[in-house]
């Protein structure tokens, strides 16, 4: 029987099940909304040092702090995102529409990058099985058509619901106020609320800022630099659809290794396979000089640290990640597998730390 002041052991059972149920009622209902509350929260640690810069300068007037800080995040943010994704969009369409009538033929394409090759090389093609150009060609077209309709079918898949999009983006906003205002008295309480060694809750929060600081600012600004700056070089060399390129270029900077290169790269193999030969050394040279060398000088002077995730892991969780949740994964993903290491290493500590005494 417990001791009076003292809590029975059905008792805390009870409420520890009644928290448990509580808590995955909340998720559910709050399952809908689950991207726009992750980017609010995304939104306000980012841009937590600009809430306190405005702070500073409104002592004692948190909200309106809290709103200049909005103001800013939509200026220059969530505008630009707008114009830029309009007009990729378009860009995606228009490239549907050349497809469906046939005023760009992956095929020709192929044929123009194939007699290009050397006779040695293309030897090795017909005896690696690859001699079935016109299959490969084919699937080549139906995958960049799929592709291309895949980006439009989202963007009207968007307008479709306009009220549901409306209704996230602004939930994300509301969010944002509240998370810039009160996150750091809402992050103590739930810290003081986790059934962790406060040491143990205090390491895994700040993992969990520093992967997302290092995330977003490493890879996603990195990404949009590069992307940027593949738009700038295949707007010199005469490329249609520098947006729409830009843009796969920013996103294909995300995945470790290859990265960029792997949009640069077929467009100055098919430049120079076409005799348009200085645009494609514009983009080669552009593309390790310039496009490349952005990674390597940005990530340091924006992250400052490794994230002390393996690129390989990277990978597969950023890949994953985006398989799951969409654009959301590119910060999930890496984050999941950032506490997963961290806790793992914690729980080797302790072992490490507890075994002596057990020895001895």
């Amino acid at each position: 029987m417990a001791e009076k002041g003292q809590v029975a052991p059905i008792e805390q059972g009870g409420f520890l099940l009644f928290l448990a149920l509580v808590t995955m009622a909340l998720v559910v209902v709050v399952l809908p909304f689950t991207q726009p509350m992750l980017w609010a929260a995304l939104a306000a640690i980012m841009f937590q040092p600009l809430y306190r810069w405005f702070l500073a300068r409104m002592p004692g007037k948190d909200s309106r702090a809290a709103l200049a800080t909005l103001g800013v995040i939509m200026v220059a943010v969530i505008l630009p995102a707008f114009l830029i994704g309009s007009a990729v969009v378009n860009e995606a369409a228009g490239l549907v529409v050349a497809f469906q009538e046939g005023r760009i033929n992956v095929s020709d394409w192929f044929d123009h990058v194939i007699a290009a090759l050397p006779d040695n090389i293309r030897g090795s093609l017909d005896a690696s099985g690859w001699s079935d150009l016109e299959k490969l060609q084919q699937r080549a077209q139906e995958f960049a058509q799929a592709s291309l309709g895949l980006i439009a079918a989202q963007a009207l898949a968007i307008g479709g619901s306009v009220f549901g999009f409306v209704l996230s983006f602004g939930i994300a906003l509301y969010a944002s106020f509240f998370l810039l205002r009160d996150g750091r008295s809402i992050g103590e309480a739930v810290l003081s609320a986790l059934p962790f060694e406060r040491g143990v809750a205090n390491r895994l929060a700040a993992r969990f800022l520093g992967i997302v600081r290092a995330t977003i600012k490493g890879s996603v600004v990195v990404g949009l630099v590069q992307g940027a700056l593949g738009a700038i070089t295949f707007w010199i060399a005469g490329v249609p659809s520098v947006l729409l390129l830009g843009v796969i270029m920013a996103i294909a900077s995300l995945l470790p290794a290859v990265g960029p290169a792997i949009v640069w790269i077929p467009t100055a193999i098919y430049l120079l396979a076409t005799g348009a030969i200085w645009q494609g050394v514009v983009v080669i040279v552009s593309g390790v000089a310039v496009i490349g060398m952005a990674d390597n000088v940005l990530r340091p002077i924006l992250v400052g640290r490794d994230t002390g995730i393996p690129d390989w892991l990277i990978l597969i969780t950023t890949l994953g990640g985006i398989a799951l949740m969409g654009l959301s994964g590119i910060v999930v993903g890496p984050l999941v597998a950032g506490l997963f290491l961290a806790g793992w290493g914690i729980l080797r500590e302790q072992r490490g730390a507890v075994s002596p005494e057990a020895a001895s």
